[in-house]
C-alpha cells in the first residue's frame, strides 16, 4: 500500500518550507493543505492538540509537529534518497545544534524588525546581523553547510532567504553588504528546484507583513 502523506501548512511558513523541500529532496508525492492561521482547522486541532500549530506532517494517519523533528522524521524514514542528516554521530549532533541554532536566533530575531521601532529595531538589527554573521563563519568556504552537497542545515536556513527582503527593508540594511558568502550561498540553493519552487517570492512575503502590521495596529 502507498504511503499516504499530508501535510498542513501555511505558505509564507519559514518552518513549512523546509518540511516542503525535504519532501521534494526526497521526492515524496504528498497533498498540501495551506491552513487559515486566524480559523483553525479541526484536522489541524486533531493531530496537533498541544501546540495548534503548522506545520504537521500526516504520515498514514499519524501526525508528527514541529518542523525539525519532521524532517528528521522525513529523513529517517525515507532514507533511500537524498540523505539530509550526516551518518557520522558527532557530524549529525554539529548539524542538529546549527538548526537548532537558526530557530532561536534568525525567526525570533527577525520577527522583531518588523514589529519594533526605534532604538529596539536598531537593537534587533544589530543582533540580527550578528547572528548572520555566526552563520556565515560555520558555513566558510564549503558551498553548503553540508559540504558539496545541501543538508539538514541548508534545509533549516535556506527559508528564511524569502523572508530577508522584508528584513531589510524594516531595518534598512543590506545583507549582502555584512555577509556576502551567505547570500552567495542562498543564491546556490536556489539553484535547486526543491528550493527554488518552495520559497515564495520575497516581495510577497513583504506584501503579507505590510497586512499582518496593518491587523496588529503596528504603524
Amino acid at each position: 500500500m502507498a504511503d499516504e502523506v499530508i501535510l498542513l501548512d501555511k505558505w509564507v511558513s519559514p518552518f513549512g518550507m523546509r518540511v516542503r523541500i525535504a519532501l521534494a529532496e526526497k521526492g515524496i508525492k504528498y497533498e498540501y493543505r495551506d491552513e487559515d492561521l486566524r480559523n483553525k482547522g479541526e484536522l489541524l486541532l486533531k493531530m496537533n492538540p498541544v501546540h495548534k500549530k503548522i506545520p504537521v506532517l500526516i504520515h498514514n494517519g499519524k501526525p508528527v509537529c514541529e518542523s525539525n523533528i519532521i524532517v528528521q522524521y522525513v529523513d529517517e524514514v525515507w532514507h533511500d534518497k537524498a540523505p539530509l542528516l550526516p551518518s557520522d554521530p558527532y557530524l549529525r549532533a554539529q548539524a542538529r545544534f546549527w538548526a537548532d541554532f537558526v530557530d532561536k536566533k534568525i525567526y525570533d530575531t527577525g520577527r522583531k524588525l518588523w514589529t519594533t521601532k526605534g532604538d529596539e529595531q536598531k537593537s534587533a538589527t544589530e543582533e540580527f546581523i550578528g547572528y548572520l554573521k555566526t552563520l556565515e563563519a560555520e558555513l566558510g568556504d564549503k558551498p553548503y553547510y553540508g559540504g558539496e552537497k545541501m543538508n539538514y542545515v541548508d534545509v533549516t536556513m535556506i527559508p528564511f532567504y524569502s523572508w530577508f527582503h522584508t528584513y531589510e527593508a524594516s531595518g534598512n540594511f543590506s545583507i549582502e553588504s555584512h555577509c556576502p558568502k551567505l547570500m552567495a550561498w542562498a543564491k546556490r540553493c536556489m539553484q535547486h528546484e526543491s528550493v527554488s519552487k518552495t520559497l515564495p517570492e520575497p516581495e510577497k512575503n513583504y506584501e503579507f507583513v505590510l497586512q499582518m502590521k496593518k491587523r496588529l495596529g503596528i504603524e
